[in-house]
C-alpha cells in the first residue's frame, strides 16, 4: 500500500460558474409524472399485475410451488411436533397474564396459526402467545373487570359471570387489534415498525419482563392478589405480595423452585452443547409431565390448597360477536398491543429470513397478524404474534416452512379436543415458574446498559427512559415515552450534528448527478455511492437495499453461492469427479449436477470463502466447470462517500459492517472517504475494526481512493503520458442517481522518483 505522503496530484481546469457547466454539458430535463398519473398508475389492472397481487396476498400459493416433500416433509413434521408440545405449555402459562381461564392460551396457539399459514410471509416463525401481549391484554381486562368492586357498565356484560366478562374483553380486544393490523396492512404503512429501534424495543421488552415476573409472584407464592392497572400498578402489587408473604403456600414455593433449577439448568446445558444435540432437550415438558404426575398422586389441590390448572373442556366453543362498547373502551390500548405485537414478529421474521434467504413484506404480514387476531378474536383466543423461544424450537429442529406451524396446531387441537384432561391436575405455580424462566434473555437485556453508555448516550437515555417509564407508569405510556424520547435523539442529532470546518488546502473536484449530463461516464469496476444523510436504526435497511441496487447484486447472496460452489468443486475432486488440467479445473462428466436446497449450515455459508485444499485458485468471472453457475462480479472496488454522514447509532453500526464484511468475502474492496474524524473515533470505540475491516479502507476524499484504486487495479492499457478525462461514477443514496468527479483538459504525468506527483 502507497504511504499517503508519497503521493501527490494536483488540477487544472477552468474556472466554471453553474452556467458554464451547463454550457459544456447540456443538462438533461426529465419530465416529472404528475399525481393524477400515479393515481391513474396505481389503479390500473392488468393481468399480470392480477397474478402478481394474488401471490402478494396468498404467499402460500408461492412457496408450496417449490416445496420439496422429499426433503422438507419429514423435518417439518418433527419441528411440528416439538413446536405444538412447547405452544401448549406457554399457551397455558400466558393466560395467566391475561387473567383469563388456561384453556383460551390453546386457542391462541390454534386459530391464528391457520390463518397466518395462508397469508404470512415468515417460513420460520411460530404464532401464538407472546407474554408481552398478555400482560397488555391483561391490564385492559383487570381494568374493566377488576377482581374486586364492580366491572365496567358494559351491556354484554349482563347475564355473564366474571370469568365470561374476562373472556368477551379479552376477544374484543384481540378482535380490535386485528381490525388496527389489516388497516395499517391495507394502507401499506410497514413502515412505521422503522421507528421502533432495538434500543427501544430492548428497553420496553425487558420493563416488560419485570411486569410480567412480579405478575407470576402470586402464582409461585400460592398468594391471592388482586390485579391492578395504571401508573404504578407494579408498587400496588408488591405491596400485595408482601403484605400477604406469610400466608405463602409452601408447596406452591418449592414446587416453582424445583421446576426453575431444573429448566434452567438443562437450558443451560441446551445452550451450550447445541451443536451436537439434534433437538433441544425438551425440560418443560418433562416437568410439565412429572408435576402432573405428583400433583395428582398426592391430590395437591385439595390436601395442600394449591392452584392448579382445572377442568379443560374438551370442545372447541362456538365463535362471539366482539363487544362494540369494550372497542370504545379499548381502543387505546389496542393500538400500542398491535404495534408491539407486530414489532416483535416482524423482527424475528427478519432475522430468520436474512439468514434462510428469502423476502419477507412488512405490509403482507400486517395483513396476516390482522387476520389472524381478527379470527381468533371471534374464537376467544389471546392476541397472537410470536415468542422468541417458541420460534428458535420451530427454526432449530429442521422446520423449513408454515407446514411445521400448521402440524403445531393440529398437536394442539389434540390436546384441546383429546388429552387435555391430562392437564387438569397442573399447578398454575409450575406455569408461573415456566413464565419467569423464559424471561431470562429479556432480563439479561440490562447488562446492555453500561455499554451504551458508553458508547452512545443518547440511545442508553432512550433505553433507560422507555424501561424505567413502562415499569411505573405502565407499558402503554411507556411506550409512548420511548418513541418521544427516541424522536428527540434523532431531532437533536439531525439538528446539532458533530460538525467541523475543514481549512482549505486546494478546490480541484466537480461532482454531480450523472443522470442530468451528457457525455460523462465511469472507470471500469468501480462504484462510488453517496449517503445523503445521516445513518441510524430508521434508514440502515433503505441504505444497505439502495447499495444492492447501486452495484446490481446481493453481495450475500453471492458469497453464499460462492461458499457452495467451493465446497462443490471439494466434494468432486475428492470423488475424482474433477481433475486438474492444463486448462484448469475440468469436469470428467457433462451430467448436469443440481444444486442441494440443504439449510443446515447457512451459518457457515454466511464465512469467508475458504479455499484451502483446491490445488487452483478460482476464476469466479469465468466459466466454472461441472456446470456450477455463480453469478459474476462486475466490480472489484466499492467507495462510500461519507462526506454527509453526520452521525450513526449503534443499529446503523452494526448494520453497517455487515454490509461491508459482505463486499470484502466476495473479492470487492471497500472505501469510505470524506469521513468525519468524530465517527471514526466512534467506531474504533465501537470495536469496528477487526482483522476484516482495517482502518486503512478511509480516505479524505474521492480523488485519494481513486488514485489509490487504480495503484492497486491498472487499467488494460498503462502508459506513462495519458490525457482525457478522469471520471468516476457515483451513486446517490437517496434516489439511485450517479454523480461524477469531471475535469477538463487534464495531463498526468507518472513520475519514477520517491515522491511520484500525478498532474490533472
Amino acid at each position: 500500500m502507497l504511504r499517503p505522503s508519497t503521493q501527490r496530484y494536483s488540477v487544472t481546469r477552468p474556472l466554471y460558474s453553474e452556467d458554464a457547466f451547463e454550457d459544456e454539458h447540456a443538462k438533461v430535463y426529465r419530465k416529472h409524472k404528475t399525481f393524477l398519473h400515479h393515481v391513474i398508475q396505481y389503479f390500473t389492472c392488468t393481468s399480470e399485475r392480477a397474478k402478481n397481487t394474488a401471490i402478494s396476498l396468498l404467499p402460500i400459493i408461492g412457496w408450496m410451488k417449490t416445496y420439496s416433500f422429499k426433503e422438507w416433509l419429514l423435518n417439518d413434521i418433527l419441528s411440528g411436533v416439538s413446536t405444538g408440545l412447547v405452544a401448549v405449555l406457554q399457551g397455558l402459562a400466558f393466560s395467566l397474564l391475561a387473567s383469563i381461564p388456561t384453556w383460551y392460551g390453546l386457542y391462541a396457539a390454534f386459530f391464528p396459526v391457520i390463518m397466518y399459514f395462508f397469508l404470512g410471509t415468515s417460513r420460520h416463525i411460530s404464532v401464538g402467545s407472546f407474554p408481552v401481549l398478555s400482560l397488555m391484554v391483561g391490564a385492559v381486562v383487570t381494568r374493566l373487570v377488576p377482581d374486586e368492586g364492580l366491572p365496567a357498565n358494559i351491556t354484554a356484560f349482563e347475564g355473564l359471570t366474571k370469568e365470561e366478562q374476562r373472556v368477551l374483553v379479552s376477544a374484543s380486544l384481540t378482535f380490535l387489534v386485528g381490525l388496527f393490523q389489516l388497516g395499517m396492512g391495507l394502507l401499506q404503512v410497514g413502515f412505521i415498525v422503522m421507528y421502533l429501534s432495538d434500543t427501544l424495543i430492548s428497553g420496553f421488552t425487558t420493563a416488560a419482563a419485570v411486569h410480567i415476573l412480579i405478575s407470576q409472584l402470586k402464582f409461585v407464592l400460592g398468594l391471592t392478589v388482586p390485579g391492578f392497572s395504571g401508573p404504578l400498578s407494579i408498587i400496588y402489587t408488591l405491596e400485595s405480595v408482601f403484605t400477604q408473604i406469610t400466608s405463602t403456600n409452601i408447596h406452591d414455593l418449592v414446587t416453582s423452585i424445583v421446576v426453575m433449577v431444573m429448566v434452567l439448568g438443562v437450558k443451560e446445558i441446551n445452550d451450550r452443547f447445541k451443536s451436537k444435540l439434534k433437538v433441544p432437550i425438551p425440560i418443560e415438558i418433562i416437568m410439565t409431565v412429572i408435576a402432573c404426575g405428583v400433583s395428582y398422586a398426592f391430590n395437591f389441590s385439595e390436601n395442600h390448597g394449591v392452584d392448579v390448572v382445572g377442568k379443560i373442556p374438551n370442545t372447541i366453543e362456538s365463535p362471539i360477536a366482539p363487544s362494540l362498547q369494550v372497542f370504545q373502551m379499548a381502543a387505546v390500548d389496542a393500538f400500542p398491543i398491535a404495534i408491539v405485537g407486530f414489532a416483535v414478529a416482524f423482527a424475528v421474521a427478519k432475522v430468520y429470513s436474512v439468514k434462510h434467504d428469502y423476502v419477507i413484506d412488512g405490509n403482507q404480514e400486517l395483513i396476516a397478524f390482522g387476520a389472524s387476531n381478527i379470527f381468533g378474536g371471534a374464537f376467544k383466543s389471546l392476541a397472537a404474534s410470536t415468542a422468541l423461544s417458541r420460534s428458535a424450537v420451530q427454526e432449530s429442529t429442521g422446520g423449513k416452512t408454515q407446514v411445521a406451524g400448521l402440524l403445531s396446531a393440529i398437536i394442539v387441537l389434540v390436546v384441546i379436543l383429546g388429552i387435555g384432561f391430562l392437564l387438569e391436575p397442573l399447578p398454575k405455580s409450575v406455569l408461573g415458574a415456566v413464565v419467569i424462566v423464559n424471561l431470562k434473555g429479556m432480563l439479561m437485556q440490562v447488562v446492555t446498559v453500561p455499554y451504551l453508555w458508553k458508547k452512545d448516550r443518547p440511545d442508553c437515555i432512550v433505553w433507560v427512559g422507555t424501561c424505567l417509564a413502562a415499569i411505573f407508569l405502565g407499558l402503554d405510556i411507556g411506550l409512548a415515552v420511548g418513541l418521544g424520547l427516541e424522536l428527540l435523539t434523532v431531532v437533536f442529532r439531525a439538528q446539532l450534528p458533530h460538525s467541523t470546518v475543514p481549512s482549505k488546502i486546494s478546490q480541484t473536484h466537480i461532482y454531480t448527478d450523472i443522470k442530468n449530463y451528457f457525455n460523462i461516464y465511469e472507470p471500469e469496476g468501480v462504484k462510488i455511492f453517496r449517503i445523503p444523510s445521516p445513518i441510524f436504526f430508521a434508514n440502515i435497511d433503505f441504505f444497505r437495499d439502495k447499495l444492492k441496487d447501486a452495484v446490481g447484486f446481493n453481495p450475500l447472496r453471492i458469497l453464499r453461492k460462492r461458499n457452495k460452489a467451493v465446497k462443490k468443486m471439494k466434494k468432486l475432486l475428492k470423488k475424482g469427479e474433477l481433475t486438474l488440467t492444463s486448462n484448469g479445473l475440468q469436469a470428467t462428466c457433462s451430467m448436469p449436477i443440481e444444486e442441494s436446497e440443504d439449510e443446515s449450515n447457512m451459518e457457515d455459508l454466511d464465512k469467508p470463502t475458504d479455499y484451502s485444499d483446491l490445488p487452483i485458485q478460482v476464476n469466479w468471472n469465468a466459466e466454472l466447470p461441472a456446470n456450477i453457475q455463480v453469478p459474476p462480479v462486475n466490480i472489484h472496488s466499492l467507495v462510500l462517500d461519507f462526506s454527509v454522514v453526520s452521525f450513526l447509532d449503534i443499529s446503523a453500526l452494526k448494520g453497517l459492517k455487515a454490509a461491508i464484511k459482505e463486499f470484502i468475502r466476495i473479492n470487492v474492496d471497500v472505501y469510505i472517504v470524506g469521513c468525519d474524524p468524530y465517527i471514526i473515533e466512534k467506531l474504533r470505540n465501537c470495536k469496528f475494526f477487526d482483522d476484516e475491516i482495517k482502518t486503512s479502507i478511509f480516505f479524505l476524499t474521492i480523488h485519494d481512493a481513486m488514485l489509490f484504486i487504480n495503484e492497486s487495479h491498472p487499467p488494460k492499457t498503462v502508459s506513462e503520458k495519458v490525457s482525457g478525462s478522469f471520471q468516476y461514477q457515483h451513486v446517490n443514496g437517496s434516489s439511485t442517481s450517479s454523480c461524477l468527479a469531471i475535469q477538463a483538459d487534464m495531463k498526468m504525468e507518472v513520475e519514477t522518483d520517491t515522491k511520484p506527483e500525478t498532474r490533472f
